[in-house]
């Protein structure tokens, strides 16, 4: 089994629910969900980094979304120590959020941002991996501003911003090239067609070109889960958005119907 590593983002004294937070491609999970988990009532949040990525152990050779999965999931299960345990994770992290929701167990519910059941093409995703492999990470940070915010959040939100991009270049290139051919060899069209076995949410950023709001209404149709539009938002919904991510998170937790 891929070797993840756990970090605790925020803790509460005997707290029966436990929310495991999983990252998008090119951040840390500190970075992407402190400001969310800060605002969490009665939850102890733990968030997985990628291979290469935070705290992450650099990854010598391939992985896929069910191998980050399994391990997520085996992290939870033997974690939950009697409590109620739910899974959020965003692009990359939402992927192993619908693989982990045609599973079940052990998740009572989970919230899947800015993503779906396939990311873009598989060309496209081959052709970052090489590029990071010969230039590194660095040669893809000023696409990923691009991408990763709704258009006047930089300006408005430096701070923030650069703080979730301030790890990217320092990302091991190797694992973030998995990670891409991960993403590469992710659909989930056809396992997804009868719907998912644990409660989903799926939530989209009104501004986001990676993973549009027409495309998740269209997943939304497809397994009959309910989806949610953040208006103003892009890729980095718990960035952009912390307060309205944090309410869709407790919404889904003490409702997951």
């Amino acid at each position: 089994m891929i070797e993840l590593a756990f970090t605790r983002i925020s803790a509460v004294g005997d707290s029966g629910r436990l929310l495991v937070v999983g990252p998008s491609l090119g951040t840390s999970v500190r970075a992407l969900w402190s400001a969310v988990a800060g605002l969490l009532d009665d939850v102890e949040v733990v968030g997985w980094d990628l291979p290469g990525h935070g705290g992450g152990p650099v990854s010598a050779q391939a992985f896929t979304i069910e191998d980050l999965a399994a391990a997520v999931s085996s992290y939870a299960g033997s974690s939950a120590a009697g409590r109620t345990v739910y899974y959020a994770g965003v692009s990359l992290g939402g992927a192993v959020g619908l693989q982990l929701a045609l599973a079940g167990q052990p998740f009572a519910a989970i919230g899947v941002f800015a993503s779906d059941l396939r990311i873009g093409q598989p060309a496209g995703w081959f052709e970052r991996a090489a590029l990071v492999r010969a230039d590194g990470t660095a040669a893809v940070v000023a696409g990923s501003r691009e991408r990763w915010f709704a258009p006047g959040f930089v300006d408005r939100a430096p701070g923030p911003a650069d703080q979730l991009l301030a790890d990217l270049p320092e990302i091991d290139r190797d694992s973030y090239a998995f990670a891409c051919e991960a993403l590469a060899g992710h659909d989930l069209t056809a396992a997804a067609a009868g719907g998912f076995a644990t409660p989903t949410l799926l939530v989209a950023g009104e501004a986001d070109e990676v993973v549009t709001p027409a495309a998740v209404r269209a997943t939304a149709e497809l397994t009959r889960a309910p989806h949610l539009v953040l208006s103003g938002v892009g890729h980095q919904a718990p960035v952009e958005a912390p307060e309205r991510t944090a309410t869709a998170i407790q919404h889904l937790m003490e409702d997951p119907s």
